[in-house]
């Protein structure tokens, strides 16, 4: 894009397009006050705002998708299953289950070399990111989902450090009829998954339990896996309008094989084999987590409402890393086995009021919330002798604790018939404190702390020209702290935390229309810009040692376009496009290479930003009345990336067709049996379905998988 074109969009972004900022709190009472806001949309109920309004109504980029395990002859093993026709978000499969799902929104994230960066994640309303911004979806249940939210733009800055997007799942409630499922899938590489789940309500309590198992040989080599996951939520009337959630969450992964990425001379001899030092260290990850959360509300007036939310949780990991023995002399090294164990945990009260103001509706929002996690990590040497793959000498013992206290608030008003603003403003402090115990001669005591603070306002206007089109404009600043991993060592080679790092900090903009186009069919677009200051990249590759720094500027600008809903009788319809211009506004030296001491290689102003795609799309067609019959259509392009900084090597982009088509037998009653077949990647194309952003050894690339096969059957009683 011409610095001119870059100029336009700009102008696009800030011009007040009438519409008001994203913020997701616009109210249902809006609907009540006139007729000009009534729509022919269905009620969906979403908490991305902390409010109950159709998405519709919501002023800002916010995509509902309702859950239906199952539909697409999908295993229900990976949150990308059910993203499909969202724009924005770019969730890559990597075929490696050591490493959590590789997501970005308008790219955010897309840097992380493991887990979730850069972006909030929520489960039934509490929070799966650590305070220190690091999260994961690996513990998602889509078998118990009723709906995945994805809010993207200036608002989700209101949920603080790591906003560069905010995904939600939320599990379905009971039903009034009692309803069992079980299941199996079987398919291509060994795969299997066995599941069952049960919804109902037994007098004023309503349940919905999920429990399942995968197994897979995995398409590359040492990539084996073996995972359980585990999901209860309970509902409890509590009488008097108050009542209390409880949500069990339990994710269990006791083998985990990590092939590790593939140079491109590796990608071109055989995209299914594993990198040697993989099967020489057996590298590999053990995963446990265990989760419980109350949700506690209660209406204490006609026009106040009160919600408290409280979280416990345990996250426990053991990884085998292929680190040689030879890096791990050097006495500073913390060895080539982590083992982080965390206990983490929180709290969130919430205000809610409803009045009238100037003869229009508004409402406020009062909140505060706690955060902590309190990990203990220890490392140990990868060999004992000359068996390498084992737990050898301690190395690491530390503890690792972030503590995160941030309060909030927002107002909505809807002070004329066709317009509303809304207003937000956080602020958060986040303190890192590590206590080193493992302390030698030769490795002093690396001690110390750091804190951070921000706040984040974010406005939004909001414009109903007609029933059925909403125009909306907003603006908000936002901010992430380094996480645990870059914080850990210095570039200089010295002990203790790398207290000189700064939290990168964004203006956020974003424009954009609804149009409901049909009674069934809605069209989104929306453009959006994000101005970052203090990027954080890799500064040194040293015996197995990453180190961060802060870079200069960059910018992420471009347009989502999606269409989702009936497009005739029996015919579904979710699609979704993101052209996306991602770029370093300054210049900077690169580290390239193991060992790096110094970065030394010049990276020119407006080189792209690495593993984000300029254009990247999905679509889902789909025939079926719930009954007999029903065929599936799925297509995804992603267009080419850049690996590394310098821009040396990219991965090609892809456009990938699967095929569905499943049976409903209606047995007796209630009962249904649903066999369904799925092939992906019909074409059989080489594809590369992720990337591994700056690896140190040019270890860049994760294949996907060639033509694959899954049949699958599900009765329900």
């Amino acid at each position: 894009m011409t610095r001119d074109n870059q100029t336009n969009l700009s102008v696009l972004v800030r011009t007040p397009l009438a519409v008001a900022v994203a913020l997701s709190a616009a109210l249902p009472l809006h609907a009540q006050t006139t007729t000009a806001v009534q729509t022919t949309l269905p009620a969906i109920e979403v908490n991305a705002s902390r409010l109950d309004i159709p998405p519709f109504d919501v002023p800002a980029a916010l995509s509902v998708v309702q859950v239906d395990p199952g539909s697409a002859g999908q295993p229900g093993v990976n949150l990308s299953e059910v993203l499909v026709g969202v724009p924005g978000i770019l969730a890559r499969d990597r075929q490696n289950y050591a490493q959590d799902e590789q997501i970005s929104i308008r790219g955010f994230g897309s840097r992380a070399t493991f887990g979730v960066r850069s972006i909030r994640v929520y489960m039934d309303g509490i929070p799966s990111t650590l305070p220190d911004g690091q999260g994961q979806v690996s513990q998602f249940n889509l078998d118990s989902a009723d709906r995945v939210e994805v809010l993207r733009g200036p608002f989700s800055v209101l949920y603080g450090n790591a906003a560069g997007g905010l995904v939600q799942l939320y599990s379905a409630d009971g039903t009034a009829t009692p309803q069992t499922t079980l299941g199996m899938y079987g398919g291509s590489y060994d795969s299997f998954r066995y599941f069952a789940n049960t919804r109902g309500i037994v007098g004023p309590v309503d349940y919905n339990i999920a429990a399942s198992e995968f197994l897979s040989g995995g398409y590359r080599e040492h990539s084996r896996v073996r995972r359980q996951s585990g999901n209860a939520k309970f509902g409890i009337d509590l009488g008097q309008q108050r009542k209390l959630t409880v949500v069990l969450n339990r994710f269990n992964q006791p083998d985990a094989q990590d092939p590790l990425g593939l140079t491109r001379v590796q990608l071109n001899q055989d995209p299914r084999q594993a990198t040697a030092v993989a099967t020489q260290y057996n590298t590999r990850k053990t995963a446990e987590q265990n989760q419980i959360g109350l949700i506690y509300e209660q209406a204490l007036s006609q026009a106040d409402q009160l919600r408290a939310m409280a979280y416990y949780g345990h996250r426990s990991i053991t990884q085998f890393l292929s680190i040689p023995p030879g890096t791990q002399a050097n006495p500073l090294q913390p060895g080539g086995v982590v083992e982080p164990d965390t206990n983490y945990g929180g709290a969130d009260l919430r205000w809610t009021h409803r009045g009238q103001l100037g003869g229009g509706d508004y409402e406020t929002v009062l909140g505060a919330s706690g955060d902590y996690q309190i990990q203990h990590r220890n490392g140990y040497e990868n060999f004992i002798g000359s068996t390498l793959g084992v737990r050898g000498a301690l190395r690491r013992d530390e503890d690792d604790n972030v503590n995160n206290v941030a309060e909030y608030a927002q107002f909505y008003w809807h002070f004329v018939p066709q317009w509303s603003v809304l207003l937000g403003l956080r602020h958060d402090e986040v303190r890192f404190t590590e206590h080193d115990f493992y302390i030698t001669p030769s490795n002093p005591d690396d001690s110390g702390h750091v804190s951070y603070s921000a706040t984040t306002p974010v406005i939004g206007l909001q414009y109903r020209p007609a029933d059925d089109l909403r125009l909306y404009t907003s603006y908000g600043r936002g901010f992430e702290t380094p996480s645990y991993d870059e914080l850990g060592y210095r570039s200089d080679g010295q002990p203790g935390l790398a207290f000189n790092l700064r939290p990168s900090r964004s203006r956020n903009y974003e424009a954009g229309v609804k149009w409901q186009a049909t009674h069934g069919l809605e069209l989104d677009a929306a453009l959006f810009r994000a101005d970052t200051s203090d990027e954080l990249a890799v500064a040194t590759n040293v015996d197995g040692r990453s180190t961060y720094r802060n870079l200069g500027d960059s910018r992420r600008e471009g347009v989502e376009l999606s269409a989702t809903g009936q497009l005739a009788a029996n015919w579904k319809l979710s699609a979704g496009y993101t052209h996306l211009q991602a770029r370093f506004r300054d210049a900077f030296l690169a580290c390239t290479g193991t060992p790096c001491p110094v970065p030394t290689t010049p990276v020119a102003a407006g080189s792209r930003i690495p593993g984000v795609p300029e254009n990247y799309g999905s679509l889902r067609l789909e025939h079926g009345d719930g009954s007999g019959w029903r065929e599936g259509l799925t297509i995804t392009s992603v267009g080419s990336v850049t690996v590394n900084d310098i821009d040396t090597q990219r991965a090609a982009g892809y456009g990938l067709i699967d095929l569905d088509a499943g049976y409903i037998f209606n047995l007796t009653g209630t009962t249904q049996l649903d066999l369904s077949a799925r092939v992906n990647n019909l074409a059989n194309r080489r594809y590369i379905g992720s990337v591994i952003v700056n690896d140190g050894n040019g270890r860049y690339f994760e294949p996907g998988p060639e033509r694959s096969y899954m049949l699958g059957a599900r009765l329900s009683f």
